[in-house]
């Protein structure tokens, strides 16, 4: 009776074990990699590195990162395509739940592609609002799940925990601070106050390093403005409960145009 189902199920390809191999080495990299692509993106952004360590974060380490989790995670999705059990079509790696898919896969596919235009986006400057940025997030919580729901269903579950677990972690804690309410990072020390200091603070924009992203107004847009025709407003003295506000904005400027005056600044 044994003999007789080993007949019937086919013994696996030895093809197709190693292109799984690849699958799952690719997606490991990619995953470690996004949160930590996530992680030093806010601390870079909410200059957090530099009240810890005295030292400005390194902007193209970020941008090392994010590309080397894009690189990783096309190679694992791109790998399932050679599997010669053609349970992998280029519709059911492009289009959500195409073919009958998983849950888990069409978060994968969301996620990436989401990755990627946040990626293509940030580089086009002028032509689209800082705003798109922050779906990074959304992106990076699809994937994370992606990646959850496909260790356990392949049985990898125990194996990624811990580290699963430990890359996570950070990164969640960061983002959860980098929505707080100013005034809640004030209290844990994570921000200055500037309480009653606001009236010697000046702000001051070089226009020829400022790129239009927008980044400032999504930080602060009591105080920054960003017009229809790409030119930015902002106030040059703000009050006392901006000044966090401002503090974030000028750290979060990719291109450190936001110079601020007086208060200790």
């Amino acid at each position: 009776m044994t003999a007789a189902l080993l007949a019937v199920i086919p013994a696996p390809s030895p093809h197709d074990s190693g292109v799984r191999d690849i699958a799952t080495l690719s997606a490991r990299f990619a995953y470690s990699t996004m949160c930590l692509t996530l992680a030093w993106g806010i601390l870079s952004a909410t200059g957090w590195i530099r009240r810890a360590t005295g030292h400005e974060a390194l902007r193209g380490g970020h941008v090392v990162l994010a590309v080397f989790s894009l690189a990783t995670g096309a190679v694992h999705g791109l790998s399932y395509l050679f599997l010669d059990d053609g349970s992998f079509g280029v519709l059911a790696l492009l289009i959500p739940f195409a073919g009958g898919g998983f849950a888990r896969h069409a978060a994968g596919v969301v996620g990436l592609e989401l990755f990627i235009a946040v990626s293509v986006t940030a580089a086009l400057g002028r032509r689209v609002k800082g705003w798109f940025h922050q779906l990074g997030y959304l992106s990076v919580g699809l994937l994370a799940i992606h990646s959850w729901l496909g260790a356990s269903a392949n049985g990898n579950l125990a194996a990624v925990w811990l580290g699963g677990i430990t890359v996570l972690t950070p990164a969640v804690v960061l983002t959860v601070l980098r929505v707080l309410p100013p005034r809640a990072l004030v209290r844990l020390g994570l921000l200055d106050g500037g309480a009653g200091r606001a009236e010697r603070v000046m702000i001051s924009v070089d226009d020829k390093k400022c790129h239009s992203y927008a980044i400032c107004q999504a930080e602060a847009p009591q105080v920054f403005q960003l017009q229809g025709d790409g030119q930015l407003r902002y106030l040059r003295k703000p009050g006392a409960r901006q000044l966090p506000l401002v503090q974030a904005a000028a750290r979060a400027c990719p291109m450190r145009a936001i110079h601020l005056r007086g208060a200790g600044q």
